[in-house]
């Protein structure tokens, strides 16, 4: 995790990793959190990306208080996709069921 301001543009940057148990709860933990677009159209942005099993987001804002509103509600949905995959348990291989389900 880590702040800093973009001397060339001027702008603040926030950058943060975040491990899971595997390339497959991060690809989700994306996908269920892409989606959110900002509310405002200008003054920041936010760029998604999985390596491996590690989601990584980058922020990029104009002002801190937008920059702090932005990241504060992606960690709020961020802990609600965990606390949810923490629930319902692993992922399951929809395809590898399927085969076992059928073999049957």
């Amino acid at each position: 995790m880590a702040t800093e301001r973009n001397l060339e543009t001027s702008k603040l940057e926030f950058f943060l990793d975040v491990p899971f148990p595997s390339p497959h709860e991060a690809t989700i933990a994306l996908r269920s959190l892409a989606p959110d677009k900002e509310p405002r159209r200008g003054g920041i942005s936010k760029q998604l990306s999985v390596s491996g099993s590690t989601l990584s987001v980058r922020w990029s804002a104009d002002e801190a208080r937008i920059l702090r509103v932005s990241v504060n509600s992606f960690l709020d949905h961020l802990s609600l996709v965990v606390e949810t995959m923490e629930v319902f348990g692993p992922p399951v291989d929809l395809l590898h069921l399927g085969r076992c389900h059928k073999s049957s």
